[in-house]
């Protein structure tokens, strides 16, 4: 990434770490995250198509939140969409199993 131009999933996993570098900025993405899945869970358990069409609102909303008015940066999800969402629940993953501060400091995120 010497020319600030990102080539692989590898960099871009280092760059959305970094750009989701505030503890805030990661708890609304947290949220979000969770207010997807669930609003996926009552879609998949009957509860109605409404669910479905809340989920991507859920998930995005608490992010796109972040990114404006805590971290003030624009989502990587403008640039870089499917490894944005990818990297949205790898980063939910590793929170969730207590992985997520050894890659935050890979990336050099203090």
């Amino acid at each position: 990434m010497e020319d600030g131009r990102i080539r692989n999933y590898a960099e871009f996993w280092l760059f959305y770490l970094r750009e989701h570098a505030r503890p805030a900025t990661r708890a609304w993405h947290f949220l979000g995250t969770a207010l997807f899945l669930f609003a996926l869970v009552m879609f998949l358990a009957g509860q109605g198509w409404g669910w479905l069409l809340i989920a991507p609102v859920a998930g995005y909303g608490p992010a796109w939140i972040a990114h404006f008015f805590v971290e003030h940066n624009r989502p990587a999800t403008f640039r870089h969409p499917l490894w944005s969402l990818v990297s949205d629940f790898r980063m939910f993953g590793l929170w969730v199993c207590g992985r997520l501060e050894g890659e935050l400091r890979r990336a050099g995120v203090r």
